[in-house]
């Protein structure tokens, strides 16, 4: 039943495109869900998932609107899926002696990591991915309105932790 066909190449090619995608996205996602999670280690793993998984589906998820945040979004669930069933492995307090913040600056990176979950996600995706806020509110499914409210709110907390 070969048509004559050879799909090498397309197959090549998409997994090419996948390798372009790769090498420009895992350090944002991993480095968004290390201060996300406030562990390196497990931003690490769960960055991994989600690529392979992006791998294995990429013929679809290329077409996505938004790749970046698919595969932001499969690693968070992994990553906190992962903590429900072994929250003894993984601290997540980024108070370990051996944790390096990922952020250049670690008093910017300590300030980011104290912030409410909930203000904190939507200050990683806007300014570690770099997300508009109708992207973050699509991810997070919450109205444009509340991603700006929750980003207001924390710049404000950044702001009078970080002014001297």
């Amino acid at each position: 039943m070969n048509s004559g066909v050879d799909s090498a190449p397309a197959v090549e090619l998409i997994h090419g495109r996948f390798e372009e995608f790769y090498t420009a996205n895992w350090e944002r996602i991993y480095r968004a869900l290390a201060v996300m999670l406030r562990n390196p280690d497990l931003a690490a793993e769960a960055t991994d998932e989600a690529m392979t998984r992006a791998f294995q589906r990429w013929a679809v998820i290329r077409s996505y609107d938004n790749p970046t945040g698919w595969v932001y979004r499969v690693a968070l669930n992994w990553a906190r899926s992962r903590l429900r069933r072994h929250s003894r492995e993984y601290s997540g307090d980024g108070t370990d002696s051996a944790y390096e913040p990922v952020l250049p600056e670690p008093e910017v990176h300590r300030a980011i990591a104290a912030l409410p979950d909930h203000h904190r996600e939507v200050v990683v995706l806007r300014y570690l991915l770099d997300w508009s806020e109708g992207d973050i509110a699509a991810a997070l499914g919450v109205p444009a309105g509340t991603v700006k409210s929750r980003l207001n709110r924390a710049l404000s907390r950044l702001r009078e932790e970080l002014e001297p």
